[in-house]
């Protein structure tokens, strides 16, 4: 039997040979991905009495030969492949009790005529179909070796007039406007653009990283913090590097496991894992020279081998006066946010800066949280992270970074719990405060004032200002001057914003509507917007020197609040007696779909207002970027990539990639050619928790890559094949109406990975689909026994008690069975 599936976990491909009667631990099975064990069938399988291997997607690397199943916990594997098509050694990955024999994936970079016969080999089964190889040839790595990324002070500072050809750090240059000078490719030329090349890489999770491109060479990071050093004109791989990421760790992120970007300084990589780790890479091979454990731990395993609940580390790193400066994640776990320096030589701590106080009986880290620690009413602060926006004026010497939410602490009466919901200035040699402004005090609404913070000269009132332009997911937008944190000005982004009338301009404060804050008076639940993803969450907005405008992409995504506790809920209407419960989860879906809506908007920050917006279907775009050649470009999760007049908005290339786009591009210059490129692939918050919202807001074929794009391009990009279609057989729904009321409470630990109702928004498998579900003891041994950590499943073991696992499992079959009725009246 061979099954060739292609869900929301990527592509793979298993082939398995079954005899009805043959015990599992005698099916010899050839899989695409690294086999954790024998479960009653593969994904996408009907159900076989033999049972068949089952591949966990993005966590397991392409085994080259038949693997012998001996045992859910034991993994072994044959010879090194000798197979054609396939280069490499071949080395291995151990696991608990063997190793694999695994591959790195190859480039794909494809001239303009390539025969048909080559193309199907390459492109055959996906998961197979790009060459994966494991060696360095001496001609891979001599283009590197020429440029081994030659960054430093003088050459970041002067970036923005003297090194147009490069994208040297996350926003281009120090001030991360994000605007790349080349003017090759115009609005008067877009319309012949065309794929250069393209590389797939080795996850299938969300993408939203940054590449860097320094003399021709491009650097990439990916889910998991994996690093490749690829050529800039063709794509071709010179490198990769795995830190090895526990897949597990993934339980500590909100957001999946991804990774925001690179840094480059003097010859290293700089590569900021999710587990915390700061690994300084050679830039000219990819070997680690030094690696840092960062977070405030000194263990990073609990005794019972589970990964503590605490911190994680997805932010793009920035280099200043020979420092690495990282943030943190983690907030809404209620760890402290900090960010610190390292020695980018050393990799030694320099300096860390609390952001908000700690234990209150122990002395401060630093004066400024002396400032602190009177607005939390004595309590020990949880949140503040800084994970995403860091900017530095050279001129100035300030470093500038944002805060997240508060995410613990008693509310008190007029407590602003600082420094959360801030944009903080320090001095980046010694982490000395400088100014903070608050732009949510005492903030309920995870209002996270961590998205980017551009830094530009405007004329406003007839003077030269250098000021912040910052719209964060509160959904206004923010000007300050950098110098003193003054506000200057501050206005809503789109009409709807309702948390607050305006924002005060004596007194910095926002103006707050008091129904979003107690609820309505009547205690009916108060719709707020923006919810927790914006407004404007962490997709890159970039900004044009030449029109003047910031290019944002705008989500309108409320939230719902009551009178105390304050909670999160679906906007619904009680369904009609005697309905269909999926007719009553139907009419919240489209209830809460109705608040939804996205936009790119073009901002002017001097005048506050908006010039121009391009309406957008779907949710959860990419990021921006803008050119001098007068375009701005997006992609989106319909699966577009689009370029725009930057002075008018008006549309004027797009082409369909066949997967959700919601990481930035980048544009770049080699060999006198200019190219745009943009990392494709989807997951996020909105690629987890939410359910039928996002698995309805994005295109389902998911192959992550590296696309490049230049005039007259001559790559054609290969069809990636459609989802397969799953059939849902669950078992019969005999659980009590009670057992499933409280299977809905205890689904709620995996609501944030697996989505609303047990319905997947497209980044892990949908649970109702799943065969583990129906068999008791094999879902006993992969949520409590832990049979699928190395694929990102965290073991809850004695967190999780036998009740509350039947509980769970109750729910999704009782979730299954409402899909399953659905179908079949919609088919009547």
């Amino acid at each position: 039997m061979e099954v060739n599936t292609f869900g929301p976990r990527g592509p793979r491909i298993i082939t398995a040979f079954l005899a009805r009667k043959t015990p599992c631990s005698e099916v010899q099975v050839k899989c695409s991905r690294k086999v954790q064990g024998c479960l009653p069938e593969s994904r996408g399988a009907k159900a076989n009495a033999g049972g068949a291997c089952f591949a966990y997607d993005d966590a397991f690397r392409d085994a080259q030969e038949p693997i012998d199943v001996k045992s859910p916990s034991v993994i072994t594997s044959r010879a090194h492949s000798k197979s054609a098509g396939v280069r490499g050694t071949g080395r291995c990955l151990r696991t608990g009790a063997g190793e694999l024999p695994i591959k790195e994936p190859q480039y794909v970079s494809l001239p303009s005529r390539i025969s048909s016969v080559v193309f199907l080999v390459v492109f055959a089964g996906l998961g197979l179909a790009y060459a994966w190889g494991s060696g360095n040839s001496s001609e891979e790595l001599s283009l590197a070796a020429r440029h081994p990324a030659a960054i430093d002070a003088a050459r970041l500072s002067t970036a923005a007039k003297d090194d147009a050809a490069g994208w040297p750090t996350n926003g281009r240059t120090y001030s991360e406007q994000r605007f790349s000078p080349l003017t090759q490719i115009t609005d008067k030329n877009v319309g012949r653009l065309k794929p250069a090349w393209q590389f797939v890489l080795n996850s299938s999770r969300g993408q939203e990283g940054t590449p860097l491109v320094v003399d021709g060479v491009m650097y990439v990071s990916t889910a998991w913090s994996e690093v490749y050093a690829l050529d800039a004109r063709t794509g071709k791989k010179l490198w990769y590097f795995d830190p090895k990421v526990p897949r597990d760790w993934s339980l500590n992120s909100c957001c999946g496991p991804i990774n925001r970007g690179l840094a480059v300084w003097k010859g290293k990589i700089y590569d900021a894992t999710l587990n915390g780790h700061l690994i300084a890479l050679d830039a000219g091979t990819g070997k680690p020279v030094w690696d840092t454990f960062t977070f405030p731990s000194d263990v990073e395993y609990t005794s019972a081998g589970t990964p503590i609940a605490q911190y994680t580390m997805a932010g793009a790193p920035r280099v200043v006066k020979d420092l690495v400066i990282v943030g943190t994640g983690g907030g809404d776990q209620g760890v402290r946010g900090y960010v610190s320096a390292y020695n980018a030589e050393t990799g030694k701590l320099v300096w860390r800066f609390y952001t908000v106080p700690g234990d209150p009986s122990k002395p401060v880290e630093n004066p400024a949280l002396k400032i602190a620690k009177k607005t939390w009413g004595g309590d020990a602060g949880g949140g503040g992270a800084v994970w995403d926006g860091i900017s530095y004026d050279p001129k100035l010497d300030l470093l500038y970074f944002g805060t997240g939410n508060p995410a613990t602490g008693a509310h008190h009466l007029h407590d602003d719990r600082l420094f959360a919901d801030c944009i903080i200035a320090i001095r980046p040699e010694t982490g000395q405060y400088v100014w903070h402004y608050q732009e949510v005090p005492d903030d309920i609404w995870d209002y996270d004032s961590t998205s980017q913070l551009i830094l530009a000269d405007l004329k406003i009132a007839g003077q030269t200002r250098k000021v912040i332009i910052h719209a964060p997911k509160d959904g206004f937008v923010y000007v300050l001057d950098r110098a003193t944190g003054k506000l200057i000005s501050a206005k809503p982004l789109f009409p709807k914003v309702d948390w607050a009338t305006s924002i005060d301009l004596a007194t910095g404060h926002p103006v707050e509507n008091p129904a979003a804050r107690r609820g309505t008076e009547d205690g009916k639940p108060f719709i707020v917007m923006p919810g927790p993803l914006g407004g404007h969450s962490w997709q890159a907005m970039s900004y044009s020197p030449l029109t003047g405008l910031v290019y944002i992409p705008v989500m309108e995504m409320p939230n719902i609040f009551v009178v105390e506790p304050i909670a999160e809920k679906e906007v619904a209407q009680k369904s009609t007696p005697g309905e269909p419960e999926w007719k009553y989860q139907d009419q919240v879906i489209a209830k809460v779909k109705s608040y939804y809506s996205a936009h790119l908007a073009a901002w002017d920050p001097v005048a506050q207002r908006e010039v121009w917006r391009a309406n957008l279907k779907g949710l959860w775009h990419g990021g921006t970027l803008v050119t001098a050649g007068n375009l701005v470009f997006q992609g989106t999760s319909t699966g577009n990539f689009s370029a725009y007049q930057a002075g008018t908005g008006k549309k004027l290339w797009s082409i369909p990639v066949e997967t959700a786009i919601i990481a930035p591009p980048i544009s770049y210059e080699v060999g006198g050619e200019q190219y745009v490129a943009v990392t494709v692939g989807w997951g996020g918050s909105l690629g987890l928790l939410k359910g039928p919202i996002g698995m309805q807001n994005h295109v389902l074929s998911n192959l992550p890559r590296v696309i490049a794009f230049k005039l007259n391009g001559g790559y054609t990009l290969p069809r990636v094949p459609a989802p397969t279609t799953r059939t849902l057989n669950p078992p019969p729904d005999t659980a009590t109406a009670l057992q499933i009321a409280y299977g809905r409470t205890q689904y709620g630990r995996c609501l944030r990975c697996h989505g609303f109702w047990g319905i997947s928004a497209g980044d892990v498998p949908d649970l109702r689909y799943s065969p583990m579900v129906y068999d008791r003891a094999l879902l006993q041994q992969v949520v409590k026994g832990g049979l699928l950590r190395s694929g990102g499943m965290p073991m809850f073991g004695k967190e999780l008690s036998g009740q509350q696992l039947d509980a769970i499992r109750a729910y999704l079959i009782h979730q299954a069975n409402l899909q399953v009725a659905k179908n079949k009246a919609e088919h009547h």
